[in-house]
């Protein structure tokens, strides 16, 4: 099904670069999170982590039971289900559940530093400090594994007893063995990405207590409020019977998206019938928290004399870490967007995801995507300098165009104006610049991408919104989804705004609560616009259609003729107030509210690790290119000019997509030159913000963010998701900027000044 068409009055509001409905509290600094709230009587949990990367344990909590105080002391013993589970599409079935098992609370072993083994709640945080120190855990320290290469390995140590690979999948199309043979030139690369931290500003909160009903609720920072069902499978109680509310978030970018504090809230309360608050501080967050997985890729790329792809040969392996969470998923995507936005006739790719006792890593904005975006756009790179070709006009002549189909075997059903947004960022580019000293080097770089938005088809995803006025002309929207700082909600007022001519001031939209608001689905997979617009988007039409019905009678003219503005049902000789238009669908009986349910275009889930066919409903296309100088005396990299450009279909709020191109080049930026979660012997030794260089506003350059809107999006409106396609290509955009500067290739992130430094030695001996 594709998005709705453009509504009457689409230029009003669509498209104009409006502030946020959230902005003023943000800025005055009154918004309120879930860390911001108290109530009466509560209590203080916290959670007892692992020392350990492997270990068997033996727990004894006696001591700490016994401090005055402390109300609850929990281990594995007291979770009535320790056993949550991810879904792995496509594994065997026999063994699915095996490969998607994530304990709430380590039992007997742990297998990751950092892994939660017991939770306290007390009355103050001081005592509930007091009892994790007194809790004694007795290790008995097993062999790790923390390279995923080795964990590969016949003899290497298992992490779960059914072994260490998680998931695989292929994708084999053409005979790639005979366009290497008949190619006239192949490039070949390993490629090495890091992991990444999500580094969002507010650590995982919350307070849960027990409603007057006796339900459960739970008050935390989140992008799925969908959890409730975790905790009550966890809690063995009813679905009904937990309640997830979700205030403002500060930032997700998918670490908030697996369950975080839900289940231990939900575990301390139901112990306790108190109130229970819950921070994590942040060197919890960055010690425990599944991050952006490692890769490592490798790539042959063959292509004719005049630069048409002829073949890809991939190799993946990412590093799942010690539970599964998303990882299949996350591999998924990677796979079906391992060759690029490119038209490749021969493919083969194997793609592999290994259990590690390193942290577990799951999703991360980007999702899969960002790891072979660095790969393959190296690889272009690559391939034009052995051909002595421009690389920009390699990327146009291999471009996808519409009609295509992926490797997979899924057609590209809208338009693909990669040529063009390639063009638009070389004119802003505009000429290079020259080196501002000796020992300095200039280089330009390019890359491309093509992310999915939107979940994959075969989970039937959908929304539903509920969309009504109040007597007095205002309007109010109902939506389960929640806001994590991305405008999500900003969004759904404009479209709601737009099809009932109503200005968006005269709209509330309550979100993010799993009891009072239609279901809509996970902020995640870049999806929210798509599922959660175009819902509001039908709702708001089957409302506009009776007002239009109800002011005919009152304008005496046909309903088609009617316009809603301002407030207004405008005909060809008049106009009345909403207020009246609303009394008279009472007296004819045609209502002013509707819930509307959207429907994502759905597949046929894969039976196996082979499988052809559509995967996600759509891709956002983008481009990105820089100007670098390179100190090559110190290794040091300066961005000199950054221009990313994205077709977003249709731009809702341009402000905000101009928000999301550039926060996101940013967070791109952080992975390619600085940040990394550091390992040693699967210890995680990166505790602080001081041992994770975040780019500050010192070293972000501007990002010069430029729109192209081709009208062929899935969402209201044409709109396309935007909210993860500018992380993918600022990496390989600066490797092939300094690869062009220095005449040498780096191939491991992130580009470090040793990294430099040692790729410049052998060419200045």
């Amino acid at each position: 099904m594709s998005g709705p068409t453009r509504g009457e009055g689409a230029d009003r509001i669509i498209g104009t670069p409006m502030p946020r409905h959230d902005a003023v509290e943000k800025v005055k600094g009154t918004a309120r999170y879930a860390a911001d709230f108290h109530l009466p009587g509560m209590l203080y949990g916290k959670v007892l982590r692992s020392d350990y990367p492997a270990a068997r344990i033996t727990v004894d909590t006696g001591a700490a039971e016994a401090i005055q105080g402390v109300a609850a002391v929990l281990t594995a013993r007291d979770v009535p289900n320790n056993t949550l589970w991810v879904d792995v599409p496509g594994q065997a079935r026999e063994v699915q559940a095996l490969k998607a098992r994530i304990q709430v609370l380590a039992d007997k072993v742990v297998r990751y530093h950092g892994e939660p083994i017991a939770l306290v709640a007390a009355e103050t945080p001081e005592i509930a400090q007091q009892a994790l120190d007194a809790i004694r855990v007795e290790y008995d320290p097993l062999p790790v594994v923390s390279d995923p290469e080795e964990a590969l390995k016949p003899d290497a140590p298992r992490v779960h007893e059914e072994g260490n690979l998680l998931a695989t999948w292929k994708i084999d199309k053409g005979d790639v063995e005979a366009a290497l043979r008949e190619a006239a030139v192949v490039v070949e690369g390993t490629y090495r990405t890091q992991c990444q931290e999500q580094a969002y500003l507010e650590p995982e909160a919350g307070i849960g207590w027990i409603d007057n009903d006796g339900v459960i609720t739970l008050r935390v920072s989140t992008q799925v409020i969908a959890h409730f069902r975790d905790v009550a499978q966890v809690l063995g109680v009813p679905q009904n019977r937990v309640r997830v509310i979700c205030p403002y978030v500060g930032g997700g970018f998918g670490g908030k998206e697996d369950v975080t504090v839900e289940v231990f809230l939900g575990l301390l309360v139901l112990k306790t019938q108190r109130p229970v608050k819950m921070e994590w501080s942040r060197s919890e967050s960055l010690t425990a928290r599944p991050k952006r997985h490692p890769f490592i890729m490798r790539y042959r790329t063959a292509a004719t004399a005049e630069g048409e792809l002829l073949a890809q040969d991939i190799e993946l392996l990412s590093d799942a870490g010690a539970y599964a969470y998303l990882s299949a998923l996350v591999l998924l995507y990677a796979t079906v967007t391992a060759c690029g936005p490119y038209r490749v006739p021969n493919v083969r790719i194997r793609a592999r995801s290994v259990y590690t006792n390193n942290t577990p890593n799951s999703a991360m904005r980007g999702f899969g995507v960002v790891q072979p975006c660095f790969a393959v756009e190296s690889q272009m790179d690559q391939l034009a300098q052995k051909l002595h070709m421009d690389p920009a006009l390699l990327r146009q002549k291999n471009s996808l165009r519409k009609g295509d189909e992926l490797p997979v075997g899924q057609r590209i059903e809208t338009a693909v104006m990669l040529p063009e947004i390639i063009n638009r960022v070389l004119e802003a580019m505009g000429p290079k610049p020259a080196p501002s000293g000796p020992h300095k080097a200039v280089g330009r770089g390019l890359a491309s991408n093509l992310q999915p938005y939107g979940r994959i088809v075969w989970l039937h995803d959908w929304s539903s919104a509920w969309v009504g006025f109040e007597m007095d002309g205002t309007l109010t929207i109902r939506i389960g989804v929640q806001d994590v700082g991305g405008g999500q909600a900003s969004a759904l007022v404009q479209i709601a705004s737009e099809v009932l001519g109503i200005p968006p001031e005269s709209i509330t939209i309550h979100s993010g609560d799993s009891a009072l608001n239609p279901f809509s689905g996970t902020t995640t997979a870049t999806r929210g616009l798509m599922m959660a617009g175009n819902a509001v988007y039908q709702a708001a039409r089957e409302v506009r259609r009776n007002l239009v019905e109800a002011a005919s009678h009152l304008l005496q003219c046909p309903p088609e003729a009617i316009r809603l503005q301002e407030g207004h049902a405008v005909g060809p000789e008049g106009s009345v107030p909403l207020t009246t238009v609303l009394t008279k669908c009472v007296e004819l009986g045609l209502s002013w509210q509707h819930l509307g349910v959207y429907y994502a275009p759905a597949g046929d889930e894969p039976q196996g690790e082979e499988w052809r066919g559509q995967v996600f409903p759509d891709y956002t296309f983008g481009t990105h290119a820089c100007d670098v100088e390179v100190d090559r005396e110190t290794g040091q990299v300066r961005i000199l000019k950054y221009v990313a450009c994205h077709d977003v279909g249709r731009a809702i709020n341009r402000q905000s997509v101009e928000g999301q191109i550039e926060g996101g080049a940013v967070m791109g930026i952080g992975y390619a030159l600085s940040e990394q979660v550091i390992h040693a012997d699967a210890v995680n030794m990166t505790g602080l913000f001081a041992h994770y260089r975040i780019p500050t506003a010192m070293e972000a350059p501007e990002v010069i963010s430029l729109i192209v809107e081709s009208g062929e999006g899935k969402g209201p409106f044409q709109a396309r998701g935007i909210g993860e396609p500018p992380v993918g290509p600022p990496a390989p955009a600066l490797a092939n900027a300094i690869a062009d500067a220095l005449g040498v290739r780096i191939t491991e992130l992130p580009l470090l000044p040793h990294r430099i430094l040692e790729a410049l030695a052998p060419r200045d001996q």
